[in-house]
């Protein structure tokens, strides 16, 4: 155990060459980072899960009856254990074939296994009501983190000069505001990562469990090798645009058409100067090109960077969901999904398929009607010809005698 934490610990992994933790202890307890100070973070996601419990029944849940937030009703389904057997391990949607298997084991109708699979998905659908809590609570969190953020490092100086973030780097004293706010944020991602099984899966939800992982990766180990002040943009820049996103959400579960699109049009414009110009071109051209003005290259280096441009990659990803958004706002006219993570869940995507499905199937039956009605005319036609062909031939008799 001892050599695995010697091999975790060796100093040419976490600080630049020249430094060592010798010369790291030479800086007080209370003003310098230490590593067992992230064990902090877990209690904090505890507690934030707690909060988060209590936030959404007092404030949340009133607040989307307030705003009109709507449910669907939903149908309790028929106890059938094959069916629900069926449903759990192998198919939410059976095939065709599997519908006939059912019929033959439950002896139901095949109308009658439909509706019991259409209702039993319908149970499994979050509800609005569900939805918009869980935006409230990021919206909550986020706002404030960057409220409290931007409060905290209005007066720095690496704030307006990226090139101060490395002056006396890595012995760099760390402020009591800072070092809450690396907290706050590490316990809130630790949180959002713990309640991933029964939160709404998003349609990008593998995502984002990859943006999650990067991010506490990322806040853990620059807060170990003194990349607060860094770290601390870092965090600002991603806060400045989610709680836009997260309000635009719950206005668009509340039917808020109006307010839900211009808030995403906010949101938009704001993420894509973020995330896609002001992230490359300060925080990573900063730790890329602007930190080797003070030290070497070393493994810390490469592994921060490479977390960065993991973001950065899942950045351009998102940018392009919300790119399409716009482009149907503009020639559409219309904002209908949340292309970039919350609306199209697994759930709602078979939702979709349905809607389609029984598109297809009143559209056959539409065109099965017209044919038949055409085939009664064309039917009505030849006997009328031949009536009136009959009436000219008797017609025609009497001229013939």
């Amino acid at each position: 155990m001892d050599q695995i934490s010697q091999w975790l610990w060796k100093q040419e992994y976490w600080l630049p060459p020249g430094v060592s933790w010798k010369d790291m202890e030479k800086m007080e307890n209370s003003v310098r980072p230490l590593p067992r100070d992230l064990l902090f973070s877990l209690s904090l996601a505890v507690g934030f899960i707690t909060l988060r419990y209590a936030f959404e029944r007092v404030v949340a849940l009133p607040l989307s009856r307030v705003l009109g937030v709507k449910d669907q009703n939903r149908f309790k389904v028929t106890a059938a254990p094959n069916l629900e057997t069926f449903y759990m391990k192998h198919s939410r949607q059976p095939t065709q074939n599997d519908i006939a298997s059912l019929v033959k084991q439950s002896g139901w109708t095949h109308r009658q296994v439909e509706v019991w699979f259409r209702n039993r998905r319908n149970l499994d659908r979050p509800s609005s009501s569900k939805k918009f809590c869980e935006a409230c609570w990021r919206f909550a969190f986020y706002l404030v983190a960057f409220m409290a953020g931007l409060a905290s490092l209005i007066n720095t100086s690496w704030l307006r000069d990226q090139r101060e973030c490395w002056r006396g780097y890595p012995q760099q004293p760390v402020q009591d505001v800072h070092y809450w706010y690396y907290m706050l944020e590490l316990g809130f991602y630790w949180s959002l990562l713990l309640c991933v099984s029964i939160d709404v899966k998003r349609k990008d939800f593998k995502e984002q469990i990859v943006h999650h992982f990067a991010t506490i990766f990322l806040l853990g180990f620059s807060y170990c090798s003194n990349y607060i002040r860094i770290g601390t943009l870092v965090m600002l820049v991603h806060d400045s645009s989610d709680f836009l996103l997260e309000s635009a959400k719950m206005f668009n579960y509340a039917g808020w058409k109006k307010a839900c699109d211009s808030l995403f049009v906010i949101f938009a414009a704001v993420f894509l100067v973020s995330r896609l110009v002001v992230f490359p071109s300060k925080i990573i051209y900063t730790t890329l090109v602007l930190s080797m003005e003070v030290f070497q290259p070393f493994v810390g280096y490469y592994f921060f960077n490479a977390l960065l441009l993991v973001l950065q990659a899942l950045h351009i990803y998102w940018a392009y969901l919300i790119l399409r958004m716009i482009y149907k706002f503009l020639f559409l006219g219309k904002l209908d999904k949340d292309e970039r993570s919350d609306v199209e869940s697994e759930l709602e995507d078979e939702e979709e398929e349905e809607e389609k499905e029984e598109h297809r199937s009143s559209w056959r039956k539409r065109k099965i009607v017209m044919d038949s009605r055409l085939a009664m005319l064309n039917s009505s036609c030849v006997l009328n010809n031949l009536t009136n062909q009959k009436a000219d031939v008797n017609r025609g008799l009497p001229k013939a005698r």
